[in-house]
């Protein structure tokens, strides 16, 4: 079976495709914006890798969002729902708190999706 890499750097590819699916590495939006700004640049980077992959946020199937504090969880949903477009595309989902790789990162989300 054929595996598709995107954007592959000595570390990792934001994005995989195979056997059907496309696995995104974990998005992130600009170091030391808030967590509304962070989450429209990681919805904006995954509507751009899906695109490029051949598929769209209506083929979502997991998503799993890290946040440096569940104090921005409100704020991060606003954004997501907004994005996301009603129930009819909601993925499979869990949000966690965790330290993202610098403080300046407020939101990080990963999701895989079925090609179209």
């Amino acid at each position: 079976m054929t595996i598709t890499r995107l954007h592959s750097g000595p570390r990792m590819s934001q994005a995989v495709v195979h056997n059907g699916l496309v696995y995104l590495a974990g998005q992130i939006g600009a170091p030391g914006e808030d967590a509304t700004a962070q989450t429209k640049a990681v919805l904006a980077s995954i509507d751009a890798l899906l695109a490029e992959a051949g598929t769209d946020k209506s083929r979502l199937l997991t998503a799993t969002i890290w946040l440096a504090d569940m104090g921005d969880f409100a704020a991060m949903n606003a954004v997501w729902e907004a994005w996301l477009g009603g129930a009819a595309n909601a993925p499979t989902r869990a949000t966690g708190e965790v330290a993202l790789a610098t403080p300046d990162y407020k939101v990080e989300i990963i999701v895989i999706a079925a090609l179209a």
